[in-house]
């Protein structure tokens, strides 16, 4: 019997073992990233992931262990679509989850990360779409209530390793944490993970492909945007632009975080951008992606990064920041569905390119 039991674990170890180093059974060319939905995958009110499960057919359901939601895919599993949020750590973790599952072979799959997002009226629209081109983490840092803090301060916020907001210099020039010094053709990422260059190339291709994508514009919207007198862009048709996203755990709101998002944004990457949407995901889903990428299980040079504005991240003039953020809310934003059609006309244009094999 002894010898009968040992044969028997070495049959399953070695099962296992076969399972485990098989050949991946799915390798899709185009991993679709949204980051919330509101109730079933199809048939209802549409979070991120429905336009895309119901209008590219991924009908496909693949459990996979770890994920919080089931992955979608279309027949061939060459285009898959997955809900990764709330929030940042569930993006990583949900990533890391799907990269290490055997079955998919993701070293050369193409990322469409996408969402709804926050614009300020001082750089777009409701609608807009923004290829993003930095990540910048606003959670790592340094705050003193703006009730305790010294006089002359802006606000807050400051860096980690600082003792005051805008302290210069913000790291050695010329060294690896300066921004001005990366390369311009691939991600990169700084050693505490708190801003993140997308690779420069692929948004290029992307943002020449998509920016003459016609986006929808409602009368609510537009009535919305013409309440900000001092900010022309805010009422303007909304269209294709490229911007770096700011992620954040707390959903702020009002004229002095925004003010603070901005400085932020152009102190974090040493002038080289420019905010143009604030969400609460990516730095956490490209944080995933590059540890992936070192593990060689993916390539985050192959992602993009594309938010849509579905509300404003600060009042208009005839409001307080309160009677504002309370007038908007989640799933019911001003420009909500906008902002999903906007990211499926805008993201589905690449995806086809690439199932089409006229991808970069």
């Amino acid at each position: 019997m002894p010898k009968l039991h040992w044969f028997a674990g070495w049959c399953a170890a070695f099962v296992c073992s076969a399972v485990l180093h098989a050949a991946p059974q799915f390798q899709p060319k185009v991993v679709v990233v949204t980051y919330f939905e509101v109730g079933n995958d199809t048939g209802d009110r549409p979070g991120e992931a429905q336009f895309w499960i119901e209008r590219d057919h991924l009908d496909r359901v693949i459990e996979v262990p770890g994920m919080t939601h089931a992955v979608r895919a279309n027949k061939d599993v060459s285009e898959i679509a997955v809900v990764v949020g709330p929030g940042q750590i569930r993006p990583g973790v949900n990533l890391m989850a799907l990269g290490n599952d055997s079955r998919f072979d993701l070293r050369k799959s193409y990322w469409i990360i996408n969402g709804i997002a926050g614009v300020s009226p001082e750089d777009g629209a409701l609608g807009a779409a923004f290829w993003t081109d930095y990540v910048v983490n606003g959670d790592l840092l340094h705050f003193i209530d703006p009730r305790e803090m010294p006089g002359g301060w802006e606000d807050g916020y400051y860096a980690i390793d600082k003792s005051r907001p805008g302290e210069e210099p913000r790291v050695a020039a010329g060294s690896a944490e300066d921004v001005r010094t990366w390369p311009r053709e691939e991600a990169h990422i700084n050693w505490r993970g708190t801003v993140v260059k997308m690779n420069h190339g692929l948004l290029q291709w992307a943002f020449e492909l998509t920016k003459d994508t016609t986006l929808s514009q409602t009368d609510a919207m537009r009535l919305l945007g013409a309440r900000y007198k001092a900010c022309p862009m805010a009422s303007e048709p909304p269209r294709v632009m490229i911007g770096a996203n700011i992620a954040t755990e707390t959903f702020w709101h009002g004229a002095r975080m925004d003010a603070w998002a901005h400085r932020w944004v152009r102190y974090s990457t040493d002038d080289q951008a420019r905010m143009g949407t604030t969400s609460m995901n990516d730095s956490g889903a490209m944080v995933a992606l590059y540890a992936l990428t070192r593990e060689g299980r993916a390539d985050w040079n192959r992602a993009l990064l594309l938010r849509t504005a579905s509300n404003f991240d600060r009042q208009p003039d005839d409001m307080t920041a309160e009677e504002s953020a309370n007038s908007e809310k989640h799933a019911a934003f001003t420009g909500y569905e906008a902002s999903l059609e906007s990211a499926y006309a805008v993201g589905s244009r690449v995806v086809k390119a690439i199932l089409s094999g006229h991808g970069p």
